[in-house]
C-alpha cells in the first residue's frame, strides 16, 4: 500500500555535469563520461533505494535533457541547423532542431542506462520517455506537415524503444507528457491516441507523468497566471480514464490544482505528487502523509502511489536527497495511519 516512485529525473553529480541546470554540460567526454553516467546511475538507484522507495529509476543520468536524449537518436533530424521557436505555448524560446526527413530509429537509444539500472535492483524499475505530443512541440517540422502524422510517427520509435526496454526487464515504461497540461484539447482529441500508439503491445505496466513543469523560473511564472484553480487536468483525464495507459503521475503538493480532480481517473493507479520540485524546503514526514490522506478522499488506497511532482534534475543533490527521504518516510508514516 503507498508504493514510492519518483516522477523520472534526479540532480546529476557536479563530477558528471554542470549543476541545478536543466540544459548541464557534461563536464568530461568519450569513455570517461559513459563511465561517469554509470557512476552517478548507480549513485542515485542506491540512493533511492536507502531512502525506502519502491519502484526505482535511472534518474535520467545519462541524458542531457528528457526529450533530446531520445531524439539524439533518430534520424532525420537536423541538429546542425537549430531554429529558435516558442515552445508550450511560447512559454519558453528554445533552439530547437528541425525535422528534415523521415524519421528512423538509429539503433538501441536507453539499452546501456536501462540494463544496467535492472543489473543493479530487485526493486521495479520504471523508465522514462518522452510522449509523442510533448517531442513534437519541442521540434521544429520542415517535413510531414501535419503535427499529428508527425507525432504519430515519433510514436511509432518509441513504441520500438518501448519494447526494447520491456525486454531489458524494465516493470513500467512512463512517458512524459507536460503538453497534455497546454494543448487540453489537443491533448484529447489526438495526443492520447498518439500516446497509445507508443505504448502499443506493452506488456508491461505503462504510465503518463502530466505535470506543472520542472521548478524554474518560466514554469513559476507561468503559474502565476493560471489563477486559483489549476483545472487543466479536467480537459485530458476523461480521455486517459477510457485509454488503456494503467497509471497517471499528476502533480498536487503546493499546487492550486483541486484534488477532486483525481476522481476522474477511476480504475487507474495514480502518481500523486507529494513532493514540491520548486522549493528547496523539505517536507516533513507528516506533509507527505497529509497529502496521501487528501487523496485517499479520490483514490482508492490499492491504486495510490506517493511520488514527486516532476523531476528533481534542476535541484542541489543534497536537497533532492533529502526530498528522497522525505517521500520514503511519508509513505511509512500513511500505511500506519490509513493501513487500517
Amino acid at each position: 500500500m503507498f508504493s514510492t516512485a519518483i516522477a523520472g529525473s534526479l540532480p546529476k553529480p557536479s563530477w558528471l555535469a554542470e549543476t541545478e541546470k536543466l540544459w548541464p554540460q557534461w563536464k568530461t567526454q568519450g569513455p570517461e563520461l559513459q563511465q561517469a553516467k554509470a557512476d552517478a546511475t548507480l549513485l542515485w538507484i542506491k540512493a533511492q533505494e536507502d531512502a525506502g522507495l519502491d519502484v526505482i529509476g535511472d534518474g535520467e543520468q545519462a541524458r542531457q535533457h528528457f526529450v533530446h536524449g531520445f531524439l539524439e537518436q533518430v534520424e532525420g533530424i537536423d541538429f546542425e541547423n537549430k531554429v529558435k521557436m516558442g515552445i508550450r505555448n511560447n512559454r519558453y524560446d528554445a533552439m530547437v532542431p528541425q525535422v528534415v526527413a523521415p524519421l528512423r530509429l538509429k539503433g538501441r537509444v536507453h539499452a546501456f542506462e536501462a540494463q544496467l539500472a535492472r543489473a543493479h535492483t530487485k526493486r521495479k524499475l520504471k523508465f522514462t520517455l518522452p510522449g509523442p505530443m510533448t517531442i513534437v512541440d519541442t521540434v521544429a517540422d520542415r517535413f510531414y506537415g501535419d503535427k499529428v502524422k508527425m507525432a504519430m510517427a515519433f510514436a511509432e520509435l518509441l513504441n520500438q524503444e518501448a519494447l526494447a526496454l520491456q525486454a531489458d526487464g524494465v516493470d513500467i515504461v512512463q512517458f512524459d507528457e507536460p503538453a497534455f497540461n497546454v494543448y487540453m484539447a489537443e491533448a484529447a482529441e489526438w495526443g492520447v491516441k498518439a500516446l497509445e500508439r507508443a505504448a502499443q503491445g506493452l506488456t508491461c505496466t505503462t504510465a503518463v507523468h502530466i505535470c506543472y513543469g520542472y521548478g524554474i523560473e518560466a514554469n513559476v511564472a507561468w503559474k502565476e497566471t493560471l489563477g486559483d484553480q489549476w483545472r487543466q487536468y479536467e480537459q485530458v483525464f476523461p480521455a486517459l480514464a477510457k485509454s488503456s495507459i494503467q497509471q497517471v503521475s499528476l502533480e498536487c503538493f503546493h499546487s492550486h490544482v483541486p484534488p477532486e480532480l483525481m476522481a476522474l481517473l477511476e480504475g487507474k493507479d495514480v502518481m500523486v505528487g507529494v513532493i514540491d520540485v520548486a522549493s528547496p524546503v523539505i517536507e516533513t514526514p507528516e506533509q507527505v502523509a497529509d497529502t496521501i490522506g487528501l487523496a485517499l478522499k479520490y483514490v482508492p488506497r490499492q491504486h495510490l502511489i506517493a511520488c514527486t511532482n516532476c523531476g528533481l534534475a534542476p535541484m542541489s543533490r543534497e536537497v533532492a536527497m533529502a526530498k528522497l527521504e522525505a517521500l520514503g518516510k511519508g509513505a511509512a508514516l500513511a500505511r500506519q495511519r490509513y493501513g487500517g
